[in-house]
């Protein structure tokens, strides 16, 4: 029986709840520290969601999760790409600051492809670790995508678990040009996509979000018998292209092949609460679902979702690419069935999660996330006007405010990119919004009134006296933001084909080490 095998095995519902039988005799008490769950999907889309208006209703578990709990409307990601918004959520810092970014073009999105040298930095401080103060053990199950080098990897970052993959599930590869990506258990690789862990691409069939389910229900339970507080980041990627689902969920969807990976994340999730109910925890663990950044149109409709009402999508600074679907669960906690129409994002779940574990957030750097337990706990509450800020690589594109926001840098791809079928905004071009080359606003932003235009297809005309009004109010905000922002440097700049995944650790064991090239760095190149 091979690792892989070996791990599923001991991980079926079965023996789960036959465990918990012999092993609880009685409900844990609740304790200061409530343990923690972050579930982030990949590329999922704000319109995805059936309490958002998707008229499929294919979510039931995630409309539950919603009645039983909060509704965000307006939250955010903090970059319209998968890595970058990644290391804000973990470091509760915009991408600028943690480094998550590129200098080699201006507005350029950057992420983590195998052949990056880069990763977060070791001068970032992670969630996971900030939580081992209050003895907190944490997991990441999924996607990591903050470097795939020894050195940046989940256990050297704070995580004391890990079952997943450092990459996105691109492939198949042959391996003589470029290794599938692995998938690991800890520190050491248990296979590779394609390979140990099969992804069908014609028939989009993998078990990939099942073993991601049993991951995270086996963990719950271990810390729940061990009366250990717990921070689960259960991070599935089954939404990203190559969609994929599960041979039980593939042709269910009336939305297709993405469908089916939305309906088997949907249902997941509902397992994954409803054994916190069985363990007697849902009262002491608090629940946030959102995804990583907007629908990726361009593979849409039959491997992307759907961002409502908004313009454009993944890789955008528009409300498509950004504006996420966020709901936040804590039995007797949070009043159920409620909505906060606070202006959020990612980051506010590193200040919060803090706050709920009782820590101070470090105090020598400069965070961009925001402590919501006023407005999760008390939800008439309303924090102060803050600024959501949009960054597209090394650029301020955009800013919210209120109701309002300011385009200062227009842009969705290039026209060399749009000659070749890659498009950000399908049947949603705006004149003069939705550019094909970088426009600068910096003078005379373009101002939309989000309440009233959420579609951002009318701008206020510059001669109005809202205009100005608002343009006096928001300038003075930006002002101060860059005159007190300092960059981080920037990780994602270099490539080089010798540190791809030729040979993680582990892979002698499984015989699966790949000769490793030379090494010949160059600088990445970013179309976008």
């Amino acid at each position: 029986m091979t690792a892989v095998l070996r791990v599923m095995s001991a991980l079926t519902l079965t023996l789960l709840a036959a465990s918990l039988c012999c092993s609880l005799t009685e409900k844990p008490s609740n304790v200061s520290s409530p343990n923690i769950i972050i579930m982030l999907m990949d590329d999922m889309g704000w319109g995805d969601l059936g309490v958002f208006g998707q008229p499929s209703k294919e979510t039931p578990n995630l409309d539950a999760m919603a009645a039983e709990g909060m509704l965000f409307p307006n939250f955010y990601t903090a970059n319209p790409l998968c890595s970058p918004s990644r290391a804000a959520l973990l470091t509760g810092r915009l991408p600028v600051r943690n480094g998550f970014y590129t200098t080699n073009g201006h507005a350029r999105n950057a992420y983590t492809p195998q052949e990056i040298v880069g990763g977060i930095s070791k001068d970032e401080i992670l969630l996971p670790k900030m939580l081992k103060k209050k003895g907190y053990v944490s997991k990441i199950v999924g996607k990591w995508h903050l470097g795939h080098r020894p050195q940046y990897l989940p256990l050297e970052n704070g995580f004391d678990e890990w079952f997943g993959a450092p990459n996105c599930h691109f492939g198949p590869y042959n391996s003589s040009i470029r290794p599938n990506i692995p998938v690991y258990n800890n520190s050491e690789m248990l296979g590779r996509y394609y390979e140990e862990f099969k992804i069908d691409i014609r028939s989009g069939e993998s078990n990939l979000t099942q073993i991601y389910l049993l991951q995270g229900l086996e963990f719950i339970q271990r810390q729940t018998e061990a009366r250990q507080p717990f921070f689960l980041y259960w991070a599935p990627d089954a939404t990203h292209a190559p969609v994929y689902a599960s041979k039980q969920f593939l042709g269910k969807s009336q939305r297709g092949r993405y469908g089916d990976a939305v309906m088997e994340l949907d249902h997941s999730i509902g397992q994954i609460l409803s054994w916190l109910k069985t363990l007697g925890i849902d009262n002491n663990t608090f629940v946030f679902f959102t995804s990583d950044n907007g629908a990726a149109l361009i593979s849409a409709p039959k491997e992307g979702g759907s961002n409502g009402p908004f313009l454009c999508g993944k890789q955008t600074t528009f409300e498509g690419g950004m504006r996420e679907p966020a709901i936040a669960w804590w039995p007797g906690h949070i009043q159920k069935g409620t909505m906060s129409f606070q202006l959020a994002n990612v980051m506010d779940l590193f200040t919060t999660s803090l706050a709920l574990a009782g820590i101070s957030p470090p105090d020598d750097r400069a965070l961009d996330g925001l402590d919501l337990t006023p407005v999760l706990l008390q939800h008439t509450h309303t924090l102060q006007n803050r600024p959501i800020f949009f960054y597209r690589g090394n650029e301020l594109m955009a800013v919210r405010l209120g109701q309002y926001k300011a385009h200062y840098w227009t842009w969705s791809n290039s026209k060399e990119e749009m000659k070749i079928g890659i498009n950000f905004c399908p049947g949603q071009e705006v004149p003069d919004v939705t550019t094909h080359d970088q426009r600068e606003h910096t003078l005379q932003p373009i101002i939309f009134h989000l309440g009233r235009d959420p579609g951002e297809k009318y701008p206020l005309s510059v001669l109005t006296k809202e205009y100005q009004d608002v343009l006096s109010w928001i300038s003075p905000v930006v002002e101060q933001h860059k005159k007190t922002l300092v960059p981080g440097f920037p990780q994602l700049n270099m490539c080089d084909v010798a540190v791809m995944n030729w040979s993680p650790a582990g892979c002698e064991k499984l015989g699966k080490c790949l000769k490793v090239p030379k090494s010949e760095p160059w600088k990445c190149d970013w179309p976008h």
